[in-house]
């Protein structure tokens, strides 16, 4: 199956919109997204890295994050120690930096491309964002908060790789008799 550059910036951008309502994401949260340019264009991952493919699915994503202040995450690939690439604005004090510049074959083309038209890019080893999503199973789950909470969008895939997203919540402690805010988990309360 083939797709046009525009088919994938327009799935990214719904993906992502469709994420950041049911993540009720606000300015300032990390939204971190690994993506196989591969995957996305019919390839297995790592083999085929595609810079038109990862700038397609940029466009889609800082479309919908851009306008609301939420900071993008980009996973590198393997190749990197699956590094992050973000703004710097977006860390916290005292985070330690990592010194690499992604590149489409050791990287990857996406956080290659977002490397590109950061402000300010910075690598970081591990990040801890508020959802995510992972285009092609890239593994983005060692990037997201504790506790990360599937979510099922009208999206499935972006071109063709396939298309897993989540949210997170703050842990649930105290037990049977405890009270929670809804507010906090999403509405996902343990009865």
């Amino acid at each position: 199956m083939s797709f046009t550059y525009d088919e994938i910036k327009n799935q990214a951008e719904t993906a992502a919109a469709e994420l950041v309502e049911a993540a009720k994401l606000q300015k300032g949260d990390i939204f971190v997204v690994g993506c196989s340019s591969s995957e996305v264009m019919g390839q297995r991952i790592g083999k085929s890295s595609d810079i038109n493919a990862a700038e397609a699915v940029y466009e889609g994503i800082m479309g919908v994050l851009a306008p609301k202040g939420i900071f993008l995450a980009a996973q590198c690939c393997e190749h990197l120690n699956r590094a992050v690439i973000v703004e710097k604005e977006a860390l916290l004090p005292g985070t330690e930096i990592v010194n690499v510049v992604p590149q489409p074959k050791a990287g990857g083309s996406f956080a290659t491309t977002f490397y590109k038209n950061a402000k300010c890019p910075v690598a970081v080893e591990e990040i801890k964002a508020d959802a995510g999503m992972d285009i092609g199973d890239c593994l983005i789950g060692m990037q997201l908060k504790k506790v990360a909470v599937p979510v099922r969008l009208s999206v499935k895939s972006i071109g063709d790789a396939h298309l897993t997203c989540a949210r997170t919540r703050p842990k649930f402690i105290g037990g049977e008799r405890a009270y929670y805010d809804e507010k906090l988990s999403g509405g996902d309360i343990p009865r």
